[in-house]
């Protein structure tokens, strides 16, 4: 054996040696005190809506020693009301026994919580804690959860008039319907909740019947809103949509949040929109939706989207929709006034080439198929802004020129954004383009005016043409208007 050999050899040896005491260090057990840590000091599961389904949430388990050790115990203390359970290392049990935990790691705990419902009307706190042992002491934490009651519509027709009760939330699971010629009146104080998949669709009438101190909330059922961030997440739920025979719908002081997603009615896929409306059977004059003092925020589609329908919409705010703000296609009637629709787009909710409204009086089907209806459409006092170059389109297609009613549209003391100036064939009287509103803050949602905003005392003034130019007594705040000095969108300055 000649010696560079041996040298190498030996110094193998050597290596092989120091990595076998460094790894018998490293995996020493600690056999007495040390400690365990939590993530959390306690494990809070927002509201729990009884008997709709489990939520479930994490705790981390740390183990701060340079030594690894073995937890003897995990377990839940299971207290009387028994509606917690847990999940380590994909096992899941009341308690589990010899767990390794290595030096400076650490593990996840999952906890599901499904509470049972009683009689209660009011919110109520279930407990339990959750407990683990290293070498012989008890470590814990606990858990609490909210529960609350409600009625429930799991796939529902309502098929007599109704008038919902406001004791304990409504929850809508695999959506509900109001049926024909039935009205579903929904009173301020209400709380309506409704599933990821779901929507409320109307067949007849909806009355909504909101106060400015009490508005009626739709919104996703999912309130453990550690799954969404602890912040709205647009899509949650569907929307509502209101077929060819709904008809005399009002909506005051309503809010519908974090929706607009994309929902099933059997395999038809529908467009995602907070609202929609359809082509009336019966067109009789009245508008098929009158909206009021509401706000429609953070939806993942459209906010309204109208084929061939009419709405009228005074004092709302839309704000922050994936697609349009409002959308009208396939012509109908509209009047908008002293509303306000603006999306500049979130890390939720993209902005790129969908302008906060569209105002069409044709639908392209494809294979160039397009379908031509006659449109009216007057906005008054409104803004229409956003992000984009342009924010508010406006287009006509067919024999405009020897049949006017095709697309007529005017816009009345109106402050929107458009690259290429006013839409061709629209007609804007004492508007204002291309300057910013100036809103509070639209990060935050907060659409009101700053004191210099061009849209300040820039409304329409008496003597009107018209009633549809008298703008609304108050704003949506609830502000009385002085008629001679309206400032345009949803709020006065």
């Amino acid at each position: 054996m000649n010696m560079n050999y041996r040298q190498s050899l030996f110094l193998l040896i050597i290596v092989l040696g120091i990595a076998a005491v460094t790894g018998c260090k490293k995996e020493q057990l600690l056999v007495s005190g040390g400690e365990l840590r939590f993530s959390v000091d306690t494990l809070l599961f927002d509201t729990v809506f009884t008997g709709r389904g489990n939520f479930t949430t994490s705790v981390k388990i740390y183990n701060p020693q340079s030594q690894k050790v073995n937890i003897s115990s995990i377990r839940l203390k299971k207290n009387p009301d028994d509606c917690f359970t847990i999940n380590i290392n994909g096992q899941a049990s009341d308690a589990v026994t010899d767990v390794e935990l290595a030096a400076n790691d650490s593990m996840y705990v999952f906890a599901t919580v499904n509470i049972d419902p009683n009689d209660s009307l009011m919110p109520f706190i279930r407990r339990d804690d959750l407990v683990a042992t290293l070498n012989g002491k008890e470590y814990s934490i606990p858990f609490i959860a909210y529960g609350q009651n409600a009625y429930y519509l799991i796939d529902s027709v309502i098929e007599d008039d109704q008038t919902w009760k406001t004791d304990k939330p409504y929850v809508i699971m695999h959506n509900a319907l109001v049926g024909e010629n039935k009205t579903l009146t929904i009173p301020a104080g209400c709380k309506v909740y409704v599933h990821g998949d779901s929507r409320l669709y109307v067949a007849g009438t909806l009355k909504v019947n909101g106060t400015k101190g009490d508005s009626v909330v739709f919104q996703g059922d999912r309130l453990d809103r550690k799954y969404f961030g602890n912040e709205g997440y647009p899509g949650e739920w569907g929307g509502m949509y209101f077929t060819g025979t709904s008809k005399n719908n009002e909506m005051n002081y309503a809010v519908l949040k974090n929706c607009g997603g994309s929902t099933k009615l059997g395999s038809q896929k529908l467009t995602p929109a907070a609202i929609q409306l359809n082509q009336q059977d019966v067109f009789d004059g009245t508008p098929q939706l009158i909206i009021r003092n509401s706000i429609i925020e953070n939806s993942i589609g459209y906010g309204i989207v109208a084929f061939t329908s009419s709405l009228y919409a005074e004092n709302c705010l839309i704000n922050t929709c994936g697609a349009q703000c409002l959308a009208v296609v396939r012509g109908g009637g509209y009047l908008i006034k002293n509303c306000t629709f603006a999306t500049y787009g979130t890390d939720k909710v993209s902005h790129i080439d969908e302008p906060s409204m569209a105002v069409l009086n044709y639908i392209d089907l494809g294979n160039n198929d397009i379908e031509v209806a006659s449109l009216r459409f007057r906005m008054i006092n409104s803004v229409v802004w956003g992000g984009l170059e342009t924010e508010f389109l406006a287009q006509g297609l067919g024999d405009i020129d020897n049949n006017p009613d095709l697309f007529d549209v005017q816009l009345n003391n109106c402050l929107f954004k458009a690259k290429d100036g006013v839409p061709e064939r629209v007609k804007a009287i004492d508007c204002i383009l291309n300057e910013d509103p100036l809103f509070e803050d639209p990060g935050g949602f907060n659409f009101r005016l700053k004191g210099n905003s061009p849209a300040v005392n820039s409304g329409r003034k008496p003597p009107y043409d018209n009633a549809e130019q008298t703008p609304p007594a108050n704003d949506l705040d609830g502000k009385p208007r002085d008629p001679n000095s309206v400032d345009m969108g949803c709020y006065e300055n």
